[in-house]
């Protein structure tokens, strides 16, 4: 079985890629494909793109050129929920597009024609990414060093799981979070291809597991630091992540 393992940021698509010895690179619709093995499992890494639509070519690129079976989506997000910090992993157990509207003739956030506003990740692959969360977590004294959790501000990071939002916009002010918290009491982050992604998997018929590491809070301060936390928090949790992921998965 092939893995998609798609990552959101640079860092973290170098991180997986440092991981491989023998991958291989094939450029599609303008984006670099890197397939080969890791960890024994055949695997093809890629960088999603921004935004929905970009990440769902990818995914679906994935799947029909590459023989994808399964999707690893890692990316870092903004916390929305209560106790959802910077530094905190979030595990979706499902996703939505908070900027799908097609109302009046379908209900707010509902998919057109799907008869859904959610979709579920799945159960297996996302119990074996809860469990790689809460190793790292419970490491990360190792796996981030002293310097970027004092940085940051991380001292003991939480593992979450739970609703991940998307929309095609950065989410960067207090007004807004405080109103997708309003309209989505149970979201525990929001961020820019999750649901899309998501929406792909559904499509196929396809297993998908989303991981999200907390960069910030979503409000005015969202943008403060945010290179420095993707170099040095999300790029080593996503080689801490993946390696334990797979180990668990073999």
């Amino acid at each position: 079985m092939t893995l998609a393992i798609i990552a959101a940021m640079h860092e973290e698509l170098s991180a997986v890629l440092d991981l491989m010895p023998d991958e291989r690179r094939e450029r599609v619709a303008g984006r670099e494909f890197w397939v080969g093995h890791l960890g024994g499992q055949a695997v093809v890494a890629v960088l999603s793109g921004i935004g929905k639509v970009a990440a769902a070519t990818t995914a679906t690129l994935a799947i029909q050129r590459f023989g994808a079976q399964a999707l690893l989506f890692t990316g870092v997000a903004g916390g929305l929920g209560k106790g959802v910090r910077v530094g905190d992993l979030v595990v979706a157990t499902e996703l939505l597009q908070h900027d799908m509207d097609a109302s009046p003739i379908f209900p707010r956030h509902e998919l057109p024609l799907y008869g859904l506003s959610r979709l579920r990740t799945d159960a297996a692959m996302s119990r074996r990414l809860l469990q790689a969360a809460r190793s790292v977590a419970a490491d990360a004294a190792r796996v981030l060093g002293s310097d970027a959790r004092a940085a940051f501000g991380i001292a003991t990071p939480a593992v979450h799981d739970g609703l991940i939002i998307s929309g095609d916009r950065f989410v960067s002010t207090s007004a807004e979070s405080a109103a997708l918290r309003r309209e989505l009491p149970d979201a525990l982050a929001v961020e820019m291809e999750g649901a899309a992604v998501a929406q792909v998997c559904h499509d196929h018929g396809l297993p998908l597991a989303v991981l999200r590491t907390i960069s910030d809070r979503a409000d005015d301060q969202a943008h403060v630091d945010f290179s420095a936390f993707v170099q040095h928090v999300a790029r080593s949790y996503t080689v801490a992540l993946v390696e334990r992921y797979l180990a668990i998965s073999a």
